[in-house]
Formats: structure tokens, C-alpha cells, sequence
């Protein structure tokens, strides 16, 4: 699928004349895929967790954020892809927009596609996506090791809303850090709470 097919349903729930997201023009792939986990305040708190497929960011919205305990199995909704100019985007959504309110980037980096099939071959990991079950390590500032991501209610055709379950691999003693208090929580990209991002935006007349 072309790129901008990918982005039809993310570029059509905004206004880039009133929000500063990214409008998505094609981001340099790399050597490694990447990720990011941004806090995003908006009607209800939540993380967004975006794992980089091919050409677009592949997203979920997280409600309690990713946990560093394999026992808490972490709910994750599908949303619309997202470009990966996403990954850099830190400030205020303008009230009355899709998604309004202040982002703030908690942790991003590179992940490792782990996923393979019962015999051990490695699956191609936008497929075990279609599939239902990928797993992935992550090299993030604050989350490191194995993770999996689940299908547990909706399917690939389209029938049912999605719903599926992020957890840590049990086992896995990378040193890593849980979702915050999500307040509290500092930038990884530039050191600042939700609410500086917030004044600063105000100071700036965004």
C-alpha cells in the first residue's frame, strides 16, 4: 500500500493549518525500525504506543502505558497509523482538533522483530501483525527487553473493534521502567513535564 493511503485516515482527522503534528512526507526508514511512546493528555490520559512498520507507525493507544512487570498484561486499542515524523512530536494539539491537548515524548528508540513460526523461522513482522501476535525487544532510554503484543478481541477483516493486550516476556531481566505517574513524567526527548510543554506552548502563542 502506498504511503499516503497509509496516512488517508490519520491526514483526514486533522487540520495542519491549526495543528503542528507532522503532516507525514515520507521519514528516512534507518538501519533499525524504530518506536516512541508519547504521553498524550487529551479527554482522557493515556500513552500512545507506535511501533515503525515499513513506512508509517504502526499505533495503539495504551491506557496505563507499557509495564516493566511480565504479570500486567496492558490493554492496547489500534488506532490510525501515524508517519514517522510522529516520533519527534512533542506539544499542544489546539482545543476543537482530533485529539486536542499536550503530547510529550516519554521514551522512543530502535526494536528488534523477534516473531517467528511454530517450526522457529522468522515471520515477517507486518505479517505477524496481520496475524494477531508479534514480539519485539526494545532499546528505549526507559524500556528494554522482550515485549508482545496480542489480539484478543476483533479480527484482521475488519470485524469487531480491536483490542489487544501489551505485555512484557516473563523472564526477561533487561532493566526496564514502567508507565509513571504520567504528571510526573519527564520528556525523554526535552526533559519537560506535560505542563511545562503546556506554558511553554502558551509563552510561544501556539
Amino acid at each position: 500500500m502506498a504511503e499516503r493511503d497509509r496516512l488517508r485516515d490519520y491526514r483526514g482527522k486533522r487540520d495542519f493549518e491549526r495543528t503542528g503534528e507532522p503532516r507525514g512526507r515520507g521519514g528516512s526508514a534507518g538501519e533499525r525500525p524504530r518506536f516512541v511512546v508519547q504521553i498524550h493528555d487529551a479527554s482522557t490520559m493515556h500513552f500512545d504506543f507506535r511501533l515503525q512498520v515499513d513506512d508509517v507507525l504502526k499505533s495503539w493507544s495504551v491506557p496505563k502505558g507499557p509495564s516493566a512487570d511480565p504479570k500486567d498484561k496492558r490493554l492496547a486499542v489500534p488506532t490510525e497509523d501515524h508517519p514517522l515524523e510522529y516520533e519527534e512530536f512533542e506539544g499542544v494539539i489546539p482545543s476543537g482538533e482530533y485529539g486536542g491537548g499536550t503530547v510529550i515524548v516519554w521514551d522512543h528508540g530502535t526494536y528488534e522483530p523477534l516473531s517467528h513460526d511454530r517450526a522457529g523461522r522468522p515471520v515477517d513482522f507486518a505479517q505477524s501483525l496481520e496475524r494477531g501476535h508479534a514480539t519485539f525487544r526494545l532499546s528505549g532510554s526507559k524500556l528494554r527487553g522482550e515485549y508482545a503484543l496480542t489480539r484478543f478481541r476483533g479480527g484482521r477483516d475488519g470485524d469487531g473493534e480491536q483490542a489487544w493486550l501489551l505485555v512484557k516476556r516473563a523472564g526477561d531481566s533487561a532493566r526496564t521502567h514502567g508507565a509513571p505517574d504520567p504528571r510526573r513524567a519527564r520528556s525523554a526527548k526535552s526533559g519537560r513535564t506535560l505542563a511545562q510543554v503546556e506554558v511553554a506552548s502558551d509563552a510561544s502563542g501556539e
